[in-house]
């Protein structure tokens, strides 16, 4: 999962940020037969306490026209778990990490559900 993760987010943010991003979502979708997407979202906002500011949308970075998709019989936990440990991952060593913490906070979750915070600016 890594892999994808960071092809995803080298995809997304080896371009230009826009200036009134203050966070990121990387969104999931349960597709037919057993197909998981996941996309990435910089947004307006930024609330630790209110999941809203993943709703707050400035750009998909391209990702939702060529999100990472992958084809996996499991559960909706478990994909979750999987993108949220190598969101984590890409965090400590991927070439955008350092960039990212620039920013005050990066959400993982399914589009219609909650969002798991991997990282707040401090």
């Amino acid at each position: 999962m890594y892999n994808r993760i960071e092809r995803l987010a080298e995809a997304a943010f080896g371009t230009v940020i826009p200036q009134d991003v203050k966070a990121f979502a990387f969104n999931l979708y349960e597709d037919a037969d057993d197909i998981w997407s996941v996309e990435i979202v910089g947004t307006g906002s930024f609330d630790k306490d209110d999941e809203d500011w993943a709703c707050d949308e400035i750009t998909d970075f391209g990702t939702r026209n060529e999100p990472v998709s992958w084809q996996e019989e499991t559960d909706w936990e478990t994909v979750l778990q999987k993108v949220v440990s190598a969101v984590k991952e890409y965090l400590e060593k991927g070439k955008y990490s350092e960039k990212l913490k620039e920013y005050a906070g990066i959400g993982v979750g399914f589009v219609d559900g909650d969002i798991e915070l991997v990282y707040v600016k401090e």
